[in-house]
């Protein structure tokens, strides 16, 4: 299942770059749960919907280097641009996400 898990986190975030975040959806659970650790939770499609509607000003831009998977766990090492107020913004993450049935149900967020 780890190639798996791989492939649809990369397909996943693909979808999000493309600024398709209908598409990224259709690869998690009804009730995803997000949490960005010390900040906030978000809880099923629709949270997570307004929430990239509102974050993203642009596509963002994705860049994973590292991936790794165990049993239903996938953790992702990387970095995202994202525009603020018209400036690009570079963040440092570690997603650890939970798979339920082949898609994404849970996110750990640890972003700067």
């Amino acid at each position: 299942m780890s190639d798996a898990s791989k492939r649809l986190l990369e397909e996943a975030n693909a979808a999000v770059d493309r600024g398709d975040y209908e598409d990224f959806l259709a690869f998690c659970t009804e009730d995803t749960v997000w949490t960005f650790v010390g900040d906030r939770t978000l809880r099923g499609k629709d949270e997570v919907r307004t929430w990239m509607l509102g974050e993203y000003e642009k596509p963002p831009r994705n860049n994973v280097a590292q991936l790794i998977a165990e049993d239903d766990s996938l953790v992702a090492l990387g970095t995202i641009v994202t525009v603020h107020g018209g400036r690009e913004v570079t963040h440092t993450y570690c997603d650890v996400w939970r798979l339920r049935d082949g898609k994404l149900s849970e996110l750990r967020a640890f972003v700067m």
